[in-house]
């Protein structure tokens, strides 16, 4: 009994290390409304996807810019949540943030832990995700921009949609399809190297 006792002891300990050894990022989706935040959280999420998602009102159409979205019927009013597994013991739970200002009071909580970020760019509307790039470079969250390539809307190269957002040089420019699985995970994929790095010279900095 006590050798079997201690054999199941070591099993659990052993499955506990490999509990230990998984590891869970948390990163946010932000953007301007209509980007296609939702889009992509449910692209690449492996569960079924969390949304809060509401029909747009009457008394939202002064505040709400539908312009070259008019196609959009609902929003997201307080996030939508999903999860990917990168690799063997890495996975990255997604939390889609809602684009309007009137819903910013959430982006406090939700970018609490963040690894960091993916601001999603439509060109024809680039100005919509300014408010997401001023608030992640002030906050030091590393982020990734990923330029949703639209149906009909001009395509433009890294270095002018860098210059055009005014970004920090080395901030990554992705284009991406949000509605494509494969599309959407190498955008997270850029995404975590890029805030590893960032990371990683920040605590270099700080023992120097």
């Amino acid at each position: 009994m006590l050798s079997e006792h201690a054999d199941n002891t070591h099993g659990a300990t052993a499955g506990e290390a490999v509990e230990t050894e998984a590891l869970a990022l948390k990163i946010l989706v932000a953007g301007g409304f209509g980007v296609g935040k939702t889009t992509l959280v449910g692209a690449v999420s492996e569960i079924r996807p969390l949304r809060t998602e509401e029909l747009l009102s009457e008394a939202g159409q002064s505040v709400d810019d539908t312009d070259g979205v008019d196609q959009k019927t609902t929003t997201t009013v307080a996030m939508d949540f999903g999860r990917i597994t990168i690799r063997s013991g890495l996975s990255l739970y997604l939390f889609g943030t809602p684009g309007q200002d009137r819903f910013w009071f959430l982006w406090d909580e939700l970018s609490q832990g963040a690894l960091g970020a993916v601001v999603l760019a439509d060109t024809r509307r680039l100005e919509d995700c300014f408010p997401a790039v001023d608030y992640f470079e002030h906050r030091r969250i590393p982020f990734v921009v990923a330029v949703n390539c639209f149906a009909g809307a001009r395509a433009y190269g890294e270095r002018e949609v860098s210059r055009a957002l005014d970004l920090d040089p080395g901030t990554p420019v992705v284009p991406c399809d949000a509605r494509d699985r494969d599309s959407g995970k190498e955008v997270l994929i850029r995404m975590v190297e890029y805030a590893g790095r960032m990371h990683a010279a920040r605590l270099l900095d700080s023992v120097s």
